[in-house]
């Protein structure tokens, strides 16, 4: 038993984190100061006198011989209560938060020439906006603890998401994503200076931007290497996708038919440098197979692995010399109650 006992004072003081208030130990003193300070309670002289006066004194003092030792209790609960309010705390079991590895932001195209149907996902042939989202979205289930981000990009580069860890917001606004929102043309240079402007501010070795695309810079102001330089200046790294033109046909009578490609090729000598200039690195996909192995390559190459450290909580513990103080309170009360009839 008393090893058991000894077992649970242990786990008891087993993280004690101290006192949030230490400074209520003050107050333990203060009934003592009350008692001296405070001017003593004055016996007034007997207004009645009855014949058995004398038996009422024998009794009373009875009762205060009964009651020796009664200030322990008291002085116990009292204890308890400064104890109470000095708020003792304990360390509860280890909490890893979630790991936050990356920044990253998506920049997908949505110039006109994603509505190209050249791509298939299963046996339904597709535009290469709908089997990218498809892909990418896959993609987002697995980076749980990274704040993502995604940026669009077509005549011109707009954000719809900011950086977050709300990945299904991302993929929602992914999802109601069209060609042709951000303009026909690519401005494909704006695209990564705005990368770049949003994740200045984020720590570094953690900047990543993913761009997919499948056509060559026709708008915009900046020259794509210009911004890859900047890319570099700001520690962001860029990995470039080149996507399309394969041309998945269609069947007719039993014929497999090629689509005509519409629109220029991608511009892969500039998407190579791009992303070899940032140290990142460059992927041609010209199906969806090759687009989801080359995601989940960048899976592997952007790893979730900052363990994050491991955070213990504080439990409050005052309820339990509180409830310790009010039972000895009611005990002295009982105590006193008793002594009075037995002196009777």
């Amino acid at each position: 038993m008393l090893a058991g006992g000894l077992s649970v004072v242990r786990q008891a003081l087993d993280g004690f984190a101290g006192f949030a208030w230490p400074w209520a130990w003050a107050l333990l003193p203060l009934p003592v100061l009350a008692h001296w300070l405070l001017p003593p309670r004055r016996s007034s002289a007997p207004a009645l006198r009855v014949p058995w006066g004398e038996r009422l004194q024998g009794v009373a003092a009875g009762g205060e011989t009964g009651l020796r030792g009664h200030w322990l209790l008291p002085a116990l609960a009292w204890l308890l209560l400064v104890t109470a309010i000095a708020r003792p705390q304990q360390l509860g079991e280890a909490h890893e938060p979630p790991r936050q590895a990356r920044q990253m932001l998506l920049a997908v195209d949505l110039s006109g020439s994603m509505n190209e149907a050249d791509m298939r996902l299963g046996v339904q042939v597709v535009d290469r906006l709908t089997a990218a989202k498809a892909v990418i979205a896959d993609f987002l289930a697995r980076r749980a603890g990274d704040r993502v981000g995604l940026l669009v990009f077509g005549q011109r580069a707009y954000v719809l998401t900011p950086l977050t860890l709300d990945l299904a917001s991302v993929r929602g606004q992914l999802r109601d994503s069209v060609a042709g929102l951000a303009g026909q043309e690519t401005a494909l240079g704006d695209a990564i200076g705005l990368a770049v402007k949003r994740l200045r501010e984020q720590p570094e070795g953690q900047r990543v931007v993913i761009l997919l695309t499948d056509g060559v810079n026709t708008a915009g102001v900046l020259d794509p290497r210009k911004a890859a330089e900047l890319a570099r200046a700001e520690g962001v790294r860029v990995h470039t996708i080149a996507f399309g033109g394969a041309g998945a046909g269609f069947s007719f009578f039993g014929m497999q038919v090629p689509m005509p490609q519409g629109g220029e090729e991608v511009d892969e000598d500039t998407l190579a440098e791009v992303a070899r200039t940032t140290g990142g690195r460059f992927f041609r996909a010209r199906d969806t197979e090759a687009l989801a192995g080359i995601y989940a390559e960048l899976d592997r190459l952007e790893p979730v692995q900052v363990a994050a450290a491991p955070v213990r909580p504080r439990i409050e513990r005052y309820p339990w010399p509180l409830a310790a103080a009010w039972l000895l309170v009611l005990l002295a009360g009982l105590w006193r109650t008793a002594a009075g009839r037995s002196a009777a």
